[in-house]
């Protein structure tokens, strides 16, 4: 039997930017975060990091929660570290909730299509592996029209273990033989160097941190691009 070749993706970060998120915080909170010399897009970031760093502790320490829920509990908290002294005083459950939605109505990065499609046309499986919920995470593709079978997309949730924790890739491993080749795909250096210590090839795009910094990471990719179909033709091609 022919060896069989897979990708497995990141999905929030990488294939899904955060815009969508960012331009939610402004249309709900914009003018009172400006008026505090806070952009939206700082404080989104400065939130979601914080909610994932929140969701990892919890996680390494055995007490899983999932991702959303660490989102909401983490935003007065994030305010009150952005400099707003009374952050219940300045933003409303209410807004906080219609800003964490935000989030799950983030869009595909453009390419991604082109990128899935390059590396199908060469005879690649594609795999998600993901932190987020499930149902989530598959609206991001069913309303960019781009194909995902369910079957293909893992969640974190099923196991209670996120990523990088290394156990967090077993449950994409289990899913592909041994002996086919297997590439892990990422926007996120911690994500794919990880990945690449249990067996995975890496490949790295540039298009969420721009900096890989890959002098703190004890990795190299077989694959660093700034676009996301020039990684898939790169993949195709370090294939081959």
């Amino acid at each position: 039997m022919a060896r069989q070749k897979h990708v497995v993706f990141d999905v929030v970060g990488t294939c899904v930017s955060f815009d969508a998120f960012y331009e939610t915080i402004n249309c709900v909170m914009g003018k009172k975060l400006i008026a505090k010399n806070i952009t939206p897009s700082f404080f989104g970031f400065s939130w979601m990091t914080a909610a994932e760093l929140e969701f990892t502790f919890l996680s390494i320490s055995e007490r899983y929660r999932p991702y959303r829920d660490v989102l909401g509990a983490i935003f007065y908290r994030t305010l009150y570290m952005a400099g707003i002294q009374q952050p219940r005083d300045f933003a409303t459950d209410l807004e906080r909730d219609q800003c964490v939605q935000g989030y799950s109505e983030l869009e595909l990065r453009p390419g991604t299509e082109e990128c899935f499609r390059t590396l199908r046309s060469a005879g690649f499986t594609i795999w998600c592996l993901t932190t987020g919920d499930s149902k989530r995470v598959q609206g991001y593709f069913d309303r960019a029209g781009v194909s995902m079978p369910a079957g293909n997309l893992i969640t974190c949730d099923v196991q209670g273990i996120a990523k990088p924790a290394l156990a967090a890739y077993k449950p994409a491993l289990d899913r592909i033989s041994s002996d086919d080749e297997k590439w892990f795909a990422a926007a996120h250096m911690w994500d794919v160097s990880a990945a690449t210590k249990v067996g995975f090839r890496g490949a790295y795009c540039t298009i969420y941190e721009k900096e890989p910094c890959s002098e703190i990471f004890d990795s190299s990719m077989d694959v660093l691009a700034d676009t996301l179909p020039e990684m898939a033709e790169q993949i195709v091609a370090a294939s081959a």
